[in-house]
């Protein structure tokens, strides 16, 4: 797969875009703690700003995203962040901290125009079978920089401070587009309802995922994801105290295996993409994964947890993967963009409503029972995916027999 130019260097300029992100959101979330005596609600408002481009731009992004070329939407969405970083950091010299926010908002923002022009490239110059090895390496360079991120970003803002850690930010910002800047020029193509305005081509978006039955399966199973995700993520802290007897600082363990999973997940799925069928590869995950989080949520022994947590990183890549390369391999080329910026925001919004009422669920019944409607919502998930794997074999049954 690195064999391919347009693989080998969109990935490279994710690592440094990673590096980038990393450096940059622990150096922000360290300082502002720092100057505002560690007040939750900034801490808070870190995250809003971070997550909430996804919900304002991920459609309007993909939309823009399917009319541009892309090539130049992601070299010059880097260099945009960059120079945003730079203009941060003169603000910053004045004291007013608030910039930083807003240039993680512009970043952020960036992003969902960037993250669908690479989809496209892949669509165009991936071969289909090598598609799913493609999402599988997307997935292990995330799932080592979840484990590795936390790590530079802390030592690079503890021995070094702010001003420096923005400064590397803006410089791999910058090398991402200047790797970038080598793929092969943009390839005129042919636009899907180019010619209308931009809330018709996000209409034309909208109505292709609904009547696309795929697509508008795994917009639910995605949904139901989310909402799983959601309900336990906070309450991981209270795993480590009510269930192992641990103190907070035991969660880090926890995770870190968890991620360390992912990263070896991510690989294995990478030696078996060609193999194995990316709806089978999708329920198996959401299956494991259910299991998995239901043991958490009964588990009281620390090495039982850990080999649960283990598990669930290995398979959820499956969940990733699977998912994505449907969306890929069910989606005219032209639409790509708008279609992903669509199907996001139902997994991010139906996980900040997981969130938002895990704590109240726990209140009003316990943690296992949390735990366990989670897992409940991931088998729901495999569930509706029923059809399309039936649909699959139906098809390869069909075509045997002729």
């Amino acid at each position: 797969m690195l064999q391919n130019s347009y693989v080998r260097t969109i990935i490279l300029s994710r690592v440094l875009l990673q590096l980038g992100i990393w450096i940059r959101n622990f150096a922000i979330l360290l300082y502002v703690t720092d100057l505002t005596n560690n007040n939750p609600h900034y801490v808070a408002l870190i995250s809003v700003v971070e997550f909430a481009p996804i919900f304002i731009f991920a459609i309007i992004g993909g939309t823009f995203a399917d009319r541009w070329k892309p090539k130049r939407t992601m070299a010059g969405s880097d260099l945009i962040s960059a120079l945003s970083v730079f203009i941060v950091l003169l603000v910053l010299e004045s004291g007013a901290w608030y910039a930083l926010l807003a240039g993680t908002f512009v970043s952020a923002s960036l992003s969902q125009f960037s993250q669908p022009s690479a989809m496209k490239l892949y669509i165009r110059h991936v071969p289909a079978e090598q598609l799913q090895g493609v999402m599988a390496m997307s997935q292990s360079l995330v799932a080592v920089f979840t484990v590795l991120g936390p790590v530079i970003g802390t030592f690079v803002f503890l021995q070094y401070g702010i001003q420096v850690s923005l400064i590397l930010t803006a410089i791999m910002f910058l090398g991402s587009a200047l790797i970038l800047s080598r793929l092969p020029r943009d390839t005129d193509e042919p636009q899907s309802n180019g010619s209308g305005g931009l809330m018709q081509e996000m209409m034309t978006g909208l109505r292709y995922l609904w009547t696309n039955r795929p697509l508008r399966t795994l917009s639910a199973t995605f949904a139901a994801t989310g909402l799983a995700a959601g309900m336990i993520q906070p309450l991981m802290l209270f795993i480590s105290i009510e269930k192992l007897g641990q103190g907070k600082e035991f969660l880090q363990y926890l995770l870190v295996a968890n991620g360390a999973a992912m990263l070896a997940g991510g690989i294995v799925i990478m030696g078996i993409a060609k193999k194995v069928k990316p709806q089978v590869l999708l329920a198996a995950g959401l299956l494991v994964t259910a299991f998995c989080t239901i043991g958490v949520g009964v588990s009281t022994f620390i090495a039982l947890t850990l080999v649960l947590q283990i598990m669930n990183g290995l398979f959820y890549p499956c969940i990733q993967v699977g998912i994505q390369t449907l969306i890929m391999t069910n989606t005219e080329g032209a639409l790509i963009g708008r279609v992903g910026g669509a199907i996001t925001p139902i997994f991010m919004g139906m996980m900040v409503v997981g969130m938002a009422a895990s704590g109240y669920l726990k209140d009003a019944f316990s943690l296992l029972a949390v735990f366990a409607a989670s897992g409940c919502l991931l088998v729901m998930g495999a569930l509706l995916l029923a059809p399309l794997i039936q649909k699959k074999r139906t098809a390869q049954n069909h075509s045997q027999t002729l």
